[in-house]
Order: structure tokens, then sequence, then C-alpha cells
């Protein structure tokens, strides 16, 4: 039986444990509604206008959502925009609650490459899009205009993405309409998506879950059958993305990382490139997104399934100080980025604090100089959700922790990371308890053909 037959098999016999996934899974629309109004109560009465992503030029680019529409419309179509209104009883022109999904002429010649698209005369498409009102993009600098006409005031507090092209120019023209010469200098709308993105709902933790499942099946897949010496960092990672597609899995949560040898040592080397050999240790940073939504998952392992004692020696002090982080969590108080040697919060300490008086390097000075960047990030929609970090970490909060030690004089890296979610009751929750964590587990996962 040739190896290809027998990686089908093993992809059968384990993706048979997770339930049935299919991309895109979107939360009810009254959700989203939900997250626009909970927007608008930051708006202070102003108004508010995003823009989708737009479509790439080039094939071998699939198209992605811009995020926070994404979060606020679960639309995923190319160059619409949506405009919420905010209640304002108090303005010279009194105001109620609006929004507006506005959807851009279908280009039917383009349809033929890039498949069907709706717009504002698609019948149906308001309860598709699941918004009050769907307009014809045409209509969007007009309904602006007659927006901050009734109250100019209004156009000190318009809000939108920052460097939006689209914003630009529909201001610009704004500007034009309204016979001003000062152009509105729009606040920056992502400051205030960001913390209504940070605080995940039970839909977004279950679909986080479904991206951790897809992501720890394709680590196990990884362990068990395709790492040996002779084989390519790059035959890892294409390996890794089959078991993905296969669970309905769209894309990469961000360009896999697979580092055999002195390319452990690398942050975020992607170049795959090299042919693993006897005695490399092997660092894969790799996990998928599914419907939108990120995991990260990380696991060092040794090529040949026995790791050194050195290569075992320094593993176990990066696992420690991941280990200490997660005992030292105190939900609402604790802060991951922040190390800060007076602050008895910051994670960041915590694990420094462990690596540098655990272990030697070769010359016998402590390993704290080979950790060389943050104890984890925020993630959801993203990978690294936005944050300003300090983050004081809080139940529905789903963050990385992942330590690690980066030696190139030894050609040795060493990276564990796993996804957490604070629970309701203050909690950490492993999204990644299922996949081998010490290097007895991994030897052992190794061995299991």
């Amino acid at each position: 039986m040739n190896r290809l037959r027998i990686f089908a098999l093993v992809l059968f016999a384990l993706g048979s444990s997770l339930p049935a996934l299919y991309a895109l899974d979107k939360q009810p629309a009254s959700t989203y509604h939900a997250r626009r109004v909970a927007l608008t109560a930051t708006l202070q009465g102003g108004v508010a206008v995003l823009f989708a992503a737009e479509e790439s030029a080039l094939d071998f680019m699939p198209y992605r959502q811009d995020s926070d529409f994404y979060y606020l419309t679960g639309w995923n179509e190319p160059g619409a925009a949506l405009m919420i209104v905010a209640d304002a009883p108090q303005a010279a022109t009194p105001r109620t609650y609006k929004e507006i999904l506005f959807l851009p002429a279908r280009n039917l010649r383009m349809e033929k490459y890039t498949g069907v698209k709706m717009d504002a005369a698609t019948a149906g498409v308001e309860q598709a899009a699941g918004v009050d009102h769907v307009e014809p993009m045409t209509e969007l600098p007009a309904e602006l205009s007659r927006l901050l006409a009734a109250d100019r005031p209004l156009i000190r507090n318009a809000w939108t993405q920052p460097d939006s092209a689209a914003a630009t120019a529909l201001l610009d023209f704004t500007a034009v309409t309204l016979g001003s010469s000062a152009v509105p200098q729009p606040h920056d709308v992502t400051s205030l998506t960001m913390p209504l993105r940070q605080i995940k709902d039970d839909g977004e933790i279950e679909l986080i879950k479904k991206a951790s499942a897809a992501s720890i099946l394709a680590q196990r897949v990884m362990m068990q059958w395709w790492v040996k010496p002779g084989m390519t960092e790059r035959a890892i990672a294409g390996a890794m993305t089959a078991v993905w597609m296969e669970n309905g899995c769209e894309r990469p949560s961000y360009s896999p990382i697979v580092g055999s040898g002195i390319n452990s040592t690398i942050l975020h080397y992607s170049a795959n490139d090299r042919t693993m050999q006897d005695g490399d240790i092997l660092l894969v940073d790799a996990a998928c997104e599914y419907s939108m939504y990120a995991a990260d998952i990380t696991r060092t392992v040794p090529v040949n399934g026995h790791f050194t004692p050195r290569q075992r020696e320094i593993y176990n002090v990066v696992l420690g100080a991941q280990q200490a982080a997660i005992d030292a969590f105190v939900a609402g108080k604790s802060t991951i980025n922040d190390r800060d040697r007076q602050d008895p919060n910051s994670l960041d300490t915590v694990a420094y604090n462990y690596i540098d008086t655990h272990g030697k390097d070769l010359h016998g000075q402590p390993l704290g100089q080979y950790w060389l960047h943050g104890l984890g990030h925020m993630m959801g929609i993203d990978v690294h959700d936005p944050a300003n970090y300090p983050v004081a970490l809080k139940p529905g909060m789903v963050f990385t922790i992942e330590p690690g030690i980066y030696i190139p004089e030894e050609n040795l890296g060493v990276r564990i990371e796993c996804d957490f979610l604070v629970g309701a009751d203050g909690k950490l929750i492993d999204l990644d308890a299922a996949l081998p964590h010490t290097p007895d587990e991994i030897e052992a996962a190794m061995r299991a053909k």
C-alpha cells in the first residue's frame, strides 16, 4: 500500500472522530445585528461607514473578507459597504438607529471567472444579508451627503477604517457635495470594534474550537506519518494543508512555519525548503481557519522520533515556562505582552523568569536571552486579533501562550504554543489539550503508526 493510500486511510480514521465541518458556518443574523447595535452605543450619536475587502486581482490569492466588516455583517462578498447611524434624539435633526448594506453593481463578465454575486436587486438579498436595508453602492455618497447636510456637526463624528482608499474617496466626494473645502477627518472605527471583538460569544467559541480540532488533527498526522529523515519541510506543510481542507477549513491561519535544524531558530521562517536530517529538531507552527476563525498551534518534534538529551532539556524548560504562566493565571488581573519584572500580573514575566533560571547555554549563561518574543496574543477572526497590549485577560477572551527558546549555535529552536479560552468561571480552558504536549507524549505519538 503506497504512502498516499495510507495517508488517506489515516485521515479518514482520525477525521471520523470530528463533527461534520462545512465552511463557512455563519452565526444567526440576530447575532450580527446585535453587534451593530453594540457598536452604535459607542458612536455617541455618530455615523460609521465600513468597507468590505476588494476582490483579489490574482487567481492564486483567494478572497478573504475584512475582519471588522465580517464581524459586523457575516457578509462574505467583495466590494460592499456598511453604514450604521446611531440614535441621536438631541441632534438638530433627531436621528434614530439605521443600518444599510450597500452592494456594488454586478459585473456579469467578471462573474464568469469569479462566480455569481448578489446586488441590491437580487431577490431575497435583505434576508440573505440579515440587514434592515440593502441599497446599490451608488446610493452611498448620496445617503451620507443627505445625512451630513441635515446636521453639519455630524461631520466631526464620522467613523471609518483607517487607511481605506474607498473611505478617503467617499469623504473627499462628500466634502464637494456639501460645498466644503475642508475634507472631514474621520475617527478610527477599529478602535471601537476592537474591544467588542475581544470578548467571544458562544458561537465564536464554537467556531474557534472547530478550527482547533482540525489543526490538532493535522498536527497529529504530521507527528505520526510525515516527519522522518529525508522528508522536506514543504511536504509537511502540504500534508497539513490537506488535512485542514478535508475537514472544512478554508485556509491556513497564517503561512505555515515548518523549520528543521537551524530553521527552527527563525521565528517566522516560511521558505519550508529544507530536507530534514536525522538528529534534527523540527518546529511546526501551523494551524487553520474555520469559517473565518483561527487557531494557532506550535509543536516541536524530533525528526527521528527521539529527543536527544539536550533537545529534551530545552524542550522541558519551555514546557515549564508555559506551565508556570498557566499556574500564575488570575482572570481579570493577568496580562500578556508585558514583560515587566515589577508587575506580578505579567505572565510574560513569569515565563521569562522561569526560562532565565532553568538551564544554561553552552557557555554557562542563562537562557532568557534566547527568548525573543512576547508570551502570546489575542486570537479570533484574526490569528492576531487586535488589542492594545498589555491586555488584562477576562472571561470570554481567547489567547495563546507560546514561550520559546532559540539557540542558533546549537541549531536548536523550541516553541510550544497552545490556545486558551478564559471560561465564564475565570478558569483557563486549553483548547488544544487533546494534542501531545510533553516529550514522552510526542515520542509516543510518533511511534503510533
